[in-house]
């Protein structure tokens, strides 16, 4: 059993889960995790920005072999449980734990009294295992805080290097202006939603899945200076050579590299030619991708 909110699933929880799935040795492998983020209970004012929405992580631990996942309402009854309780309550009567694997400087129960130590105690008292990891990289700690940071420096590189695999963002599409179309590159319109971090403003070359099959995108990410800027920033997603109907349409995008920011250009004719030239970019990165590398997309 693995324990931790897993916002993100960077290379810190994969290390966790991997570790989990070794010392398992064949047995059933299951996580407890969170929902909604401590942090919007315990300090709503200073909760982060989410790496993902739920069913993104519930589907990514799926895809990494996870068996069973208990997902456990915090709320400010649980803030309240005590340490001892949660264990004895979660993983001791209703998950039957042998082995509990976390990060070495995981913290629980009420003000996060209980530590690693405080863990062992109580395995020894109840008859479960505790093996605590460091998820520590190539010089620093792999975090969903560190993967926040880098998104808000426009560091999309450094973001990647620490989930392991491309920034992705799952988002229902909605009408817009049909402004791309008019230009001729038309465009999926993401919903926003104000809980989750998004990539600072620019273009960005991505992939997005359509389908059930990743397909390369042309990202669009902030206002429309070009045209009119009211302040709403928007997600734009081109898809080069698709054409159908995805109104309503649950899409994941996947953000790869960064090309460029923002801009405004002389005219129309210059801004779709720029246009062009981002589409035919994202092409080439896409089709760079390894095929190792698409599998890391899920």
């Amino acid at each position: 059993m693995a324990i931790g909110v897993f916002d993100g699933l960077h290379r810190g929880h994969q290390a966790l889960l991997r570790a989990a799935q070794t010392v398992a040795d064949g047995a059933a492998v299951a996580v407890v995790t969170f929902d909604p983020h401590p942090a919007s209970v315990l300090a709503p004012d200073r909760a982060p920005l989410l790496l993902g929405r739920l069913d993104q992580r519930l589907d990514e631990l799926a895809r990494r072999g996870v068996d069973a996942v208990r997902l456990v309402t915090f709320d400010a009854g649980l803030a309240r449980e005590s340490a001892e309780s949660f264990v004895e309550r979660v993983l001791v009567a209703e998950c039957h734990a042998t082995m509990v694997v976390v990060g070495e400087d995981f913290r629980f129960g009420h003000d996060r009294r209980g530590d690693v130590a405080m863990l062992r105690d109580l395995g020894a008292r109840f008859g479960f295992e505790v093996a605590p990891l460091a998820v520590v990289g190539e010089g620093s700690r792999w975090s969903s805080t560190a993967v926040r940071s880098a998104l808000a420096a426009g560091d999309l590189a450094s973001a990647n290097a620490v989930l392991g695999r491309p920034f992705t963002m799952r988002a229902e599409v909605e009408h817009g202006d049909q402004r791309g179309r008019e230009l001729g590159y038309p465009t999926a319109n993401l919903r926003l939603e104000s809980y989750l971090a998004t990539p600072v403003d620019g273009v960005y070359a991505g992939a997005a899945r359509v389908n059930h099959q990743w397909v390369a995108a042309a990202i669009s990410v902030g206002t429309r200076p070009q045209f009119y800027d009211d302040g709403a920033r928007l997600i734009e997603v081109h898809l080069p050579g698709f054409t159908g109907d995805l109104y309503g349409v649950t899409l994941d995008v996947a953000f790869l590299e960064h090309l460029r920011p923002m801009a405004v250009f002389d005219d129309l004719e210059a801004l779709t030619a720029q246009m062009a030239r981002d589409t035919d970019h994202s092409q080439a990165i896409f089709n760079s991708f390894s095929p190792q590398a698409h599998q890391l997309l899920g």
